[in-house]
């Protein structure tokens, strides 16, 4: 039997699948569905992820711990005794320290909206600390209002018609598979050029008709440069910023000193080949820039983000049919989740804490606690800290806390996990019923399970709904089962129902032309694309922001101690630390190693298969070397969340990372590291 159903993980691509259900109870193949956008491609990770739901390593019954913290030593226990003990011990927490002492924790392991969302409606009924949501899109997010105002763009589907298409500080054959596809047929029906900006010669940059492997946090000064040489070379539209938007007087007079030379000491690329390609831009009114987040893990990624998104408005590109721009679709679809995340709960008064500060949380930080309790009981779903959270060293001393009680829902044994006191069994995808919308696309999804729980197994809504009766929250969603959810979602948004939507399987909510490409006024109080950014107005944080597009030195180094700058990049066979557990993608990897420049490495005394120390004031980490040519030499890169056993010594690469909020609303800065490097 063939079972429709939708990928849940934490990529723009939201697949629809097509999977092989054998006797009812076990997953066979997995592939794209002939959907508009997937177009009947998966990525290699989810083709094989009968790997992963079978996987003689998943957790099937609840359990506690019976050992030291981290020692992995837990014994089973029935879901009731969990739940009841889980529910005991928030409530005595909670009599000790008051209500903000519990922080439900999350994240985007699942997209779905429904098994996402619902521990914002526990957290808001019961008045537990809040989130702020910080490991991803926070920064990218900041850029991108501060000038289009809000997240959505052209459609992918519109590069078939692009004249040349800008892959900047993303690498989508690791990512976005489908992404690919659009731009294949671009370069094969029109003869598209496609241009990758990274710092690394990434699988996306070796099929690029020109890659610039700029350094890293330089993205502003190039974006600048090229405004530089538009305006200078009249290809700017000024008929169309006339209309569409602020212009400031002084933009001009701004950028007269911001040229390709100015850049080229900045980014370490040549002068001859930042003018090029403003040139290229220039001369193609379809010109597509399809903008990644990698480019803003940096201190300055706000303000990054927001100088290459002046780009389109600058040449106009936004006017015509294969131009403009896409970050996010997010706040395309319309959907009214307050059913989901129990907004409607919501205490203001109730502190929010830093995800990407947990670290420093949960060692008792006194700004970060906000004058509060300290954090001593929590609930982790979609998310694995302690392999994925900066300031990594701290943020295991937080959780090894005697007096932090943690319970975590989790597919697999993971560090996190490995470090709880109570570990609940969590269905997969295909094991329960969800809601998806994309950040990549424009279709509205949705997929029932198609096999039973494997084991014990529970979705996150089970889970929440039982710790909710337990602990007296009181929300009409807690009782309501997953699809009555999805069907109330989507009935108060105005949408066809869960079943006609599953009848139908995806519902397209792409917009007009004109709507989508602004041309009927960008989503700003003036309805016009702002080149002056109210920075204020977006975060707390924004002293020193530049009040025009601009280069925003802000960032680690480099310096004498630590010369290099160190890039923690996607693998192509993981997700995070998801799929980290499976022989098939721990196959395609390999093993954790650091990208090196050949003559960079030679000069270190470094070649091929070397151990080499990295480190900074925070730790230092062993990794095997790999030199590797098309980067800046004091570019370093180490792609892949591993688990932190799998380096030499035990330590991950989050060790490295720090937790210190970017500008202008927080975000991690994963992407912003100076580091020295040294042979072992």
């Amino acid at each position: 039997m063939i079972a429709a159903s939708v990928c849940p993980h934490d990529c723009p691509c939201v697949c629809a699948l097509d999977v092989d259900v054998i006797d009812g109870t076990r997953v066979g193949r997995v592939r794209g569905a002939d959907q508009p956008f997937t177009a009947g491609i998966a990525c290699a990770k989810v083709a094989r992820y009968a790997e992963r739901v079978h996987h003689p390593d998943r957790l099937t019954v609840p359990l506690i711990r019976t050992g030291p913290k981290g020692s992995g030593q837990f014994t089973p226990l029935p879901w009731d005794e969990a739940l009841d003990l889980v529910a005991e011990r928030f409530s005595e927490a909670v009599t000790r320290h008051g209500s903000e002492t519990v922080w439900p924790f999350h994240y985007a392991g699942t997209m779905g909206l429904v098994q996402r969302e619902g521990i914002k409606r526990l957290r808001h009924a019961l008045k537990y600390s809040g989130m702020r949501e910080t490991y991803c899109v926070a920064i990218a997010d900041a850029g991108w209002l501060a000038g289009v105002g809000a997240k959505r763009g052209v459609d992918v589907r519109e590069m078939a018609e692009s004249d040349l298409i800008v892959i900047w500080g993303g690498n989508p054959v690791h990512t976005q598979v489908n992404t690919m596809s659009w731009v294949t047929r671009a370069r094969r029906e029109r003869g598209a050029k496609l241009v990758v900006i990274d710092p690394y010669r990434t699988a996306t940059a070796e099929k690029a008709d020109l890659h610039l492997p700029l350094r890293p946090g330089t993205d502003g000064a190039l974006a600048v440069a090229v405004m530089h040489v538009l305006f200078a070379q009249g290809m700017a539209d000024r008929d169309y910023l006339r209309r569409h938007t602020d212009f400031p007087s002084d933009l001009e007079g701004h950028l007269a000193a911001r040229g390709p030379d100015w850049a080229a000491a900045i980014t370490g690329l040549a002068a001859e080949d930042i003018r090029a390609f403003a040139e290229l831009y220039g001369a193609h009114k379809r010109s597509f820039i399809r903008l990644g987040y990698g480019f803003t893990r940096h201190r300055n990624g706000a303000a990054a983000m927001h100088a290459v998104s002046c780009l389109p408005a600058v040449s106009g590109a936004w006017a015509h049919p294969g131009g403009g721009a896409l970050f996010s679709q997010g706040h395309l679809y319309g959907l009214d989740t307050s059913p989901l995340d129990g907004r409607d709960l919501c205490d203001p008064n109730i502190r929010i804490l830093d995800m990407s500060r947990v670290g420093a949380v949960l060692t008792h930080d006194p700004a970060d606690l906000q004058g509060g309790p300290p954090v001593t009981a929590m609930l982790i779903q979609n998310t694995n800290p302690l392999a994925v959270a900066p300031d990594s060293i701290r943020v295991r001393a937080g959780f090894s806390r005697e007096d932090l009680f943690t319970c975590v829902h989790e597919q697999f044994m993971t560090e996190t996990a490995r470090m709880a006191d109570i570990v609940l069994p969590a269905t997969t995808f295909l094991e329960h019923d969800d809601l998806y919308q994309a950040s990549g696309h424009t279709f509205l999804q949705l997929a029932r399970a198609v096999i039973p729980p494997i084991g014990q197994s529970r979705p996150n809504h089970a889970v929440i709904g039982g710790l909710a009766r337990r602990l007296g929250a009181r929300h009409p969603c807690f009782d309501m089962t997953e699809w009555d959810l999805i069907d109330t979602v989507l009935r108060r948004s105005g949408k066809p129902g869960a079943e006609t939507l599953r009848h139908v399987r995806w519902l397209d909510c792409a917009l007009p032309f004109k709507t989508a490409h602004f041309l009927d006024g960008f989503p700003q109080p003036d309805g016009r694309f702002r080149f002056a950014p109210d920075w204020a107005a977006i975060g707390p944080n924004h002293a020193g922001m530049p009040a025009l597009p601009d280069h925003f030195a802000a960032m680690d180094g480099p310096c004498a101690e630590r010369p290099f700058r160190l890039v923690t990049a996607p693998a192509r066979n993981y997700l995070n630390s998801s799929f980290t557990e499976t022989a098939g993608s721990r196959r395609a990897e390999g093993r954790p190693t650091v990208q090196v420049d050949p003559v960079a490495g030679a000069a270190l005394g470094l070649k091929e298969g070397d151990l080499a120390r990295i480190g900074n004031d925070r730790g230092e980490v062993l990794l095997h070397v790999r030199p590797v040519s098309g980067m800046d030499p004091r570019t370093l890169i180490v792609e892949g969340i591993w688990p932190n056993h799998a380096f030499v010594g035990g330590l991950g690469i989050n060790a490295l990372t720090s937790a210190e909020p970017a500008a202008p609303n927080g975000g991690a800065v994963y992407h912003d590291t100076a580091v020295w490097l040294r042979p072992a």
